[in-house]
């Protein structure tokens, strides 16, 4: 489509670049469609090509599935892409376009792949770049079980279609039906999807409909280079945006040839890479209201016609396909949208937050769908995004003590136990719920960081690459990070009571937090102490009789539904009245008086016998750690000597001949002791 446009020629490898007659396009009788019966190629062989545009511009088509960008794709590693093909140098210039007539159809091992209901989603929100070292898709596929062992059933690929250069984000979108390069081949993308379906996995594609960089052909086929914007007659782009959010340049969604371009985009990925939705970036811009009085984020019912077009169209492809909203605009236009079958992306960042750093003024009611006002549970809450700032990171540098040092959110240890406390008002909320890769971890480095630096505030250093944690996974602490978020999200798949409609709240700004959920076949009272100091809480258990909590497996009787718990600062509980087991973590950071300071043992059950204590000690001291049965006797001495001031990690001496069963690790110091309970599988 190129209206007002007097003539094109289709130029590329079939006809050396050079405007022949044969290769005249034809006009359309309205003048706004160009077409051409190319003659037959050879099939499996990849063409590059062309449109040069009444004799003065050259412009790859914007529909393209791949291109050759000769700015950039001599940094795409060999590994990523290999046999790329050459760009045509000496022959033409800018980017090109590529065609492969007959390309091998890809072998999908998945045909009967069944997309995770709305509400059971839990999406792991992820960024190439940042995830995986080698930064490929094949890579990625040996990734795939530590999501599939957290419970994950939703990727959310940040933009993977053509962007500019090759390390943004990709919210520069260029050619938006053409998979970027740098992460890998259309094979190897098509074989993640294949993989994910094969766990179970859905695959979402982040992408970027409101704007276009200036790249693009939408841009380029009308635009005023003295002005740097589009011209008048774009027949896709507002030559000036009509809402104060917008970057880049602004499409005009009321268009027809908007909605031509757009219909064609999102039913490709549906059906060539078989994706499963998309989370549609800056929705809110899909208007044309401009004017002084307009409120952009009001209700808008222009906005909400354009949105629901959209849907019905990518649901005429495919009728359970996930079409998630970054909206953030009037709830009474959310609500709508999530009872159309959309759903919104649910920002809970500034409130977890503060629960996380240990101040008081924290209403996470936000995370229910039930507290908007909605009737479906069609908000997609999160505690952090690829857009905000790392909730580890705020809890180091600004977390809330007790101020006598013996309870200090600035410290690594009371820091990650405070995500685990987020964790517990988080995850058991019904509804979609969606992290941000490496939260599992307790990942702590600034949205900000650049290179080494921290400068706050500059959108260059938000955007740039940042270091790459699975170290995480060594730290012991960390590692009780991630397996209490897999321990919730089994506990969700698992049982109907965290799927309820039926269910209550009281996480308003209170030091305490409580949630109640019912089923017929059973209740969760849940609690939390968000103090820095201990507290007692009101449990107001559903009923009275035996409660059984996940996290310690101890049981209580209860006779008195109103009779407080003492809890210690930052503690939860998870009590069920049925009983469900007892969730496997790794053993609990604990902060002692005297030389102590903290401790843990791993793994935790043991494995083959062999068992590592961590320690950071104020200051040194002699140390002997026994291994007792659950009465107390002696069973064998695992360590004695000397342990210096500060972190270590110390080797046991465990005996993979023990029975199986439940024993006691004592850590005896000069000034202190520390008992844990180990397990013996």
């Amino acid at each position: 489509m190129a209206p007002g446009k007097d003539e094109v020629y289709l130029l590329g490898d079939f006809n050396n670049w050079a405007p022949r007659s044969a290769y005249f396009m034809n006009r359309s009788a309205d003048d706004s469609l160009f077409w051409l019966d190319l003659p037959a190629l050879d099939a499996g062989q990849t063409y590059a090509y062309q449109y040069w545009v009444d004799g003065e511009l050259r412009i790859a088509d914007p529909f393209s599935e791949l291109i050759l960008d000769p700015a950039n794709d001599g940094f795409i590693p060999e590994a990523n892409f290999p046999d790329l093909p050459p760009y045509p140098a000496g022959k033409t210039s800018g980017i090109v376009s590529l065609l492969q007539p007959g390309k091998p159809a890809f072998d999908w091992q998945v045909t009967d792949f069944e997309k995770p209901a709305k509400e059971d989603l839990v999406v792991y929100e992820l960024h190439m770049r940042d995830f995986i070292a080698a930064q490929n898709y094949q890579t990625l596929l040996d990734t795939l079980d530590y999501l599939d062992r957290l419970g994950i059933n939703a990727i959310e690929f940040m933009p993977v279609s053509e962007f500019r250069a090759n390390l943004s984000w990709g919210y520069d979108p260029t050619f938006h039906m053409a998979l970027d390069k740098y992460y890998g081949t259309p094979d190897a993308f098509k074989a993640v999807v294949d993989a994910c379906h094969a766990r179970g996995m859905a695959v979402i594609l982040d992408v970027v409909y409101n704007h276009v960089h200036e790249l693009s052909p939408l841009a380029q086929l009308y635009w005023d280079p003295v002005a740097f914007q589009p011209r008048p007659d774009n027949p896709w782009l507002n030559q000036q945006p009509t809402h104060d959010f917008n970057v880049f340049f602004d499409v005009n969604h009321e268009s027809p040839a908007t909605r031509a371009w757009l219909d064609r985009v999102v039913t490709y990925w549906l059906e060539e890479y078989r994706v499963d939705g998309y989370r549609v970036d800056l929705s809110k811009g899909f208007t044309q209201n401009v004017g002084g009085s307009f409120d952009a984020f009001a209700y808008d019912a222009s906005r909400i016609a354009i949105l629901k077009r959209m849907a019905d169209v990518i649901w005429a492809t495919d009728p359970e396909a996930y079409v998630i909203l970054e909206h953030f605009t009037a709830n009474e236009e959310e609500k709508e949208l999530a009872e159309y079958g959309m759903m919104t992306w649910g920002k809970m960042t500034d409130p977890y937050n503060q629960f996380t750093m240990g101040y008081n003024n924290s209403d996470l009611g936000g995370i229910s769908y039930q507290n908007r006002g909605w009737d479906v549970p069609h908000v997609v809450g999160y505690m952090e995004s690829h857009d905000e700032e790392r909730l580890m990171y705020k809890n180091l540098e600004v977390g809330n003590s007790n101020g006598d040092g013996s309870y200090d959110i600035r410290e690594l240890g009371t820091a990650l136990q405070r995500m685990e406390l987020a964790a517990n008002f988080f995850f058991p909320v019904p509804g979609p719920k969606m992290i941000w890769q490496f939260g599992e971890l307790g990942y702590d480095v600034t949205l900000f960081w650049c290179n080494g630096q921290i400068i706050p505030g500059d959108d260059l250093c938000k955007l740039a690459p940042k270091p790459i944690r699975w170290d995480y996974q060594q730290d012991v602490r960390r590692q009780r990070v991630y397996e209490t978020f897999r321990s919730l999200i089994e506990l969700r798949e698992t049982y109907p009571v965290f799927q309820t409609d039926d269910f209550e709240l009281d996480v308003d700004q209170s030091a305490w937090k409580r949630i109640h959920l019912h089923h017929p076949e059973m209740k969760v009272t849940l609690i939390g102490n968000a103090n820095v100091r201990t507290s007692q809480l009101d449990p107001n258990f559903q009923h009275t009789g035996w409660w059984y909590e996940y996290y310690s497996g101890d049981s209580i009787l209860v006779a008195d539904v109103n009779a407080r718990l003492e809890m210690a600062p930052g503690e939860y509980r998870l009590y069920t009245d049925v009983y469900i087991g007892e969730a496997q973590l790794p053993t609990s950071v604990h902060t002692q008086p005297g030389s102590l300071y903290e401790a843990s043992v791993f793994p935790n059950p043991v494995s083959g016998g062999q068992l590592s204590l961590e320690l950071n000690l104020r200051r040194g001291s002699q140390a002997e750690v026994r291994l007792l049965n659950l009465s107390g006797q002696w069973m064998a001495e695992l360590y004695s000597g000397y342990l210096p001031e500060g972190y270590s990690i110390t080797t046991l001496n465990g005996n993979a001949d023990l029975p199986t069963g439940i024993y006691l690790l004592q850590v005896v110091l000069e000034d202190g002791l520390w008992t844990q309970r180990i397990v013996v599988p």
